[in-house]
């Protein structure tokens, strides 16, 4: 099985993680200042602890959004750039199908509706169905930018479970929804990054560093100098 190297930072919580056979290892830090300071030393603290380098990995996933601007663009420079360094390819991945992952883990549920606060009285939202069968999840809702109280998941047969930092960032908005529970604290991270990534790798949904893009459900801005300097710091690691 290929080796996947993920990279998460599109919210306050910065993650990187390694996964190889069916281990995960992680890191993580807190403060969304220090996102492009602290990732590139946890993936180095991940590739010593697994023995291996870089080149040895099969593709790097990252959270490539809805989240926040610097955020997401800061996890798509540094994938970019040390994919470039290696020769590598990028597997750019939703950040609310990785909550929809740590729901299942967590708490055994199926279907998943997971909600970003988006800021300025908006959420990121999408929904997922985990197909059992085929051992991945579907896609039942495109992530969408909205307002909260705007949010309307498709009716299931069974349990609709809802997870992420948008239902406490206004409750009010989702007191009448019909979810079975409500995980407020499951927020994207790179552990579940690291097995979508795989399961793209095997489906040919890789793309070239030069290709890899941020998901923008607001207007797209260029790179600042600042994250092109991370960029640089990223392919220089590699």
């Amino acid at each position: 099985m290929s080796i996947i190297l993920a990279i998460e930072t599109s919210s306050e919580m910065a993650s990187c993680a390694l996964l190889r056979g069916d281990t995960v290892i992680a890191r993580e830090s807190s403060g969304v200042r220090t996102h492009s300071q602290s990732i590139l030393p946890m993936v180095q603290q991940l590739l010593a602890e697994a023995g291996i380098a870089l080149k040895d990995c099969g593709a790097i996933a990252f959270g490539a959004g809805p989240g926040s601007f610097t955020g997401v663009r800061t996890a798509c420079g540094i994938a970019q750039g040390l994919a470039y360094g290696a020769g590598l390819p990028v597997l750019p991945l939703s950040t609310l199908e990785a909550m929809a992952v740590a729901c299942r883990q967590q708490h055994g549920a199926t279907d998943v509706v997971a909600v970003l606060d988006a800021r300025m009285g908006e959420v990121y939202w999408a929904q997922y169905r985990y197909d059992s069968a085929a051992a991945l999840w579907r896609e039942l809702v495109a992530p969408v930018l909205c307002a909260p109280g705007a949010v309307a998941p498709l009716a299931v047969d069974g349990p609709l479970a809802a997870c992420g930092n948008g239902l406490a960032a206004y409750p009010d908005a989702f007191i009448a929804q019909a979810f079975g529970a409500m995980y407020p604290e499951i927020m994207p991270h790179a552990a579940q990054l690291a097995p979508l990534g795989r399961a793209a790798l095997a489906a040919g949904k890789a793309v070239g560093a030069a290709d890899a893009q941020p998901l923008y459900l607001r207007n797209k801005i260029a790179y600042t100098s600042a994250e092109r300097s991370v960029i640089n710091a990223a392919k220089a690691a590699a």
